[in-house]
């Protein structure tokens, strides 16, 4: 498996998967948006966008996202987790803890101080990731949403 930054040529095999994720988590398909979205991600490199590619072939086997942000408390720049996806055949193969640890081992070169993840509350497969790759839970704040 290679674990390669998302460019362009990507698109068409990568908005898929995408609108699948989203599909997970409700969202109406919107496959043109989508794709844009992440076009426009890639084009303003306003995120990290990483792909599992298949050793043998073009094949994705699955994605994830980080978006840069600020931490006002420690000074220093931590990277949100936003979007993490593997495709139904390549599940229970290490995809994912791949993306995660090519993610973490970016951040600490590029002095992050941490990763920050979150996900749905009854996402049980998620939560046993995160703790597996090191992440643990935030007793310490409460988060809040406020969606227009």
């Amino acid at each position: 498996m290679r674990i390669l930054p998302a460019t362009f040529e990507h698109l068409d095999a990568l908005a898929p998967l995408f609108v699948t994720y989203r599909e997970f988590y409700q969202q109406l398909p919107s496959p043109e948006a989508s794709r844009r979205f992440l076009e426009e991600r890639i084009k303003n490199q306003d995120a990290r966008l990483f792909l599992a590619m298949a050793d043998d072939e073009d094949k994705i086997l699955g994605f994830i996202q980080l978006f840069p942000s600020l931490s006002s408390l420690s000074l220093k720049p931590v990277w949100v987790l936003n979007d993490i996806y593997v495709i139904p055949e390549a599940r229970r193969q290490l995809v994912a803890d791949r993306l995660i640890l090519k993610a973490r081992e970016l951040a600490q070169r590029e002095g992050v101080i941490g990763l920050r993840a979150a996900t749905r509350q009854d996402n049980e497969v998620g939560h046993e990731l995160y703790r597996s790759m090191g992440f643990q839970d935030d007793d310490m704040f409460k988060h809040f949403s406020l969606t227009f």
